[in-house]
């Protein structure tokens, strides 16, 4: 039996990122694609308590290099993993795919990353999940460069899967054509922070609002051993990323300061 990869995204079903990554994966198994109607950025693992779903197919192709069902669903990234298990996939798969998103999720955009929480609800469901992103925002960024990467990255993940409670965030920098990465790095992810993130406008009817922007900052430029740093010299960054959130080096400390001394 063929294996089976769920891919979702947060830039919609018709982003040029997740129709590249279907056909650079397609040769290694049966497709079910389910991802949102548009784009979904920033949704990180937020789904739809309050509003219903929809769920439209958009196409279905069979052919020897397998099978592959597009659908779209109304809600967010995570909405689309949960409709997919729930509703489209004739087994648990294999492996699911988040991306490929246009643009950068390293460091803390890992909190924010719609493309992220597809592959930590595929985590929090025990099935091995691998997020895809290129450091690239343009509708028409070249993903060529990718394909070689992401199919091993890929066969590796179905082979071998992955520890419990950990996928994984890779991140692609930009390179000019004929230049090639210069390999990939196992990373950490870089603290760094946003500021500026609100600006401010003036409505021709009288009201003011604001658009969500701002600026990155790497707060460590100079640690050689962040997902950051790789991007910036060239390397692919793979950054193995937890479910578990718990701070264990922290405690000790935080018991001798929390409780009470009888």
């Amino acid at each position: 039996m063929r294996p089976l990869i769920l891919i979702s995204n947060d830039d919609g079903y018709e982003a040029k990122g997740i129709n590249s990554l279907i056909e650079m994966v397609r040769p290694l198994a049966d497709i079910i694609v389910c991802a949102p109607e548009g784009a979904r950025s920033g949704m990180a693992c937020a789904f739809s308590a309050t509003e219903p779903l929809t769920l439209t197919k958009r196409r279905e192709e069979r052919g020897e290099t397998g099978s592959v069902e597009v659908w779209s669903c109304s809600g967010t990234p995570v909405d689309c993993v949960k409709m997919a298990l729930h509703e489209l996939c004739p087994r648990k798969p294999d492996l699911i795919l988040g991306g490929i998103n246009h643009g950068d999720n390293g460091s803390v955009n890992t909190h924010y990353s719609g493309t992220m929480g597809v592959v930590m609800e595929g985590c929090m469901k025990y099935i091995p999940s691998v997020a895809f992103s290129l450091c690239d925002h343009r509708a028409d960024a070249d993903f060529s460069p990718l394909a070689p990467y992401v199919r091993q990255i890929t066969e590796c993940v179905l082979c071998e899967g992955l520890p419990k409670g950990v996928c994984l965030n890779v991140n692609f920098p930009v390179i000019d054509k004929p230049q090639t990465y210069k390999g990939v790095r196992i990373c950490r992810m870089a603290f760094g922070t946003w500021g500026n993130e609100l600006r401010k406008c003036s409505h021709p009817r009288g009201y003011d609002y604001w658009w969500m922007v701002g600026s990155y900052t790497n707060d460590e430029p100079e640690a050689d051993d962040t997902d950051n740093w790789a991007l910036q010299h060239g390397y692919v960054a793979i950054t193995p990323t937890r479910i578990d959130v718990t701070a264990y080096e922290a405690m000790d400390a935080i018991s001798q300061l929390l409780t009470p001394n009888p």
